[in-house]
């Protein structure tokens, strides 16, 4: 192998600095400027994979003021980064319903021989529609009971009623809403504790 070959270069860490500056290399794009081109640097949003060709030095002067975001307004630039989360794709939570143009993958109703849904949409407690027990006709054990009058509701209260019901107390017990104070602390765990057991039964 011959050892002062540019291909050799390639494959090393650090390629010699006598072959770095190629003879072909283009001149800098920088007005004014003479020097070979030996960086690429973005030509900025809405035109990608254009690049301009600069030296040295003026890629670093141009790398030192480059906004991609110049001309946008902050809510843009906002909505810019939470939509690149998501590679600027459109999303939707399991289990909400039909998908944006598409089938319903919501596991209400759904066949699930890989306990897909089971994971994603409900932890544990999920079942197939087929398999729930109506909250109408199944019996109440004493501790949902007592959670649901921890929660001020009566026995057979609805999903929806539950929810409200818990979300409203929250508000009104939380410190943040009685200026700091602690005093409704207590009742507020009470309050979640029910809630969560609630929760794990499948009745809300």
């Amino acid at each position: 192998m011959k050892f002062d070959s540019p291909l050799f270069d390639r494959i090393r860490v650090r390629p010699g600095e006598d072959r770095s500056l190629r003879a072909d290399a283009p001149e800098c794009d920088w007005q004014g400027c003479s020097h070979k081109a030996t960086h690429r640097a973005p030509k900025g949003r809405l035109r990608e994979n254009e690049y301009w060709r600069f030296c040295l030095d003026h890629v670093r002067e141009y790398n030192h003021s480059y906004n991609y975001f110049a001309g946008m307004s902050d809510d843009a630039v906002l909505k810019y980064q939470k939509d690149a989360v998501t590679g600027h794709r459109p999303t939707w939570k399991m289990g909400t319903g039909s998908r944006p143009g598409g089938a319903d993958f919501g596991p209400e109703g759904a066949q699930d021989p890989f306990n897909m849904f089971r994971e994603f949409a409900g932890g544990a407690n999920w079942r197939p529609q087929s398999e729930r027990i109506d909250p109408q006709k199944r019996t109440l054990r004493n501790a949902e009971r007592k959670a649901l009058h921890t929660l001020g509701l009566e026995d057979g209260a609805e999903r929806a009623e539950i929810k409200a019901r818990f979300k409203l107390l929250v508000k009104r017990h939380h410190p943040d809403a009685n200026g700091g104070d602690r005093a409704s602390e207590d009742k507020l765990r009470e309050i979640i504790q029910a809630y969560n057991y609630l929760k794990s039964t499948g009745a809300c």
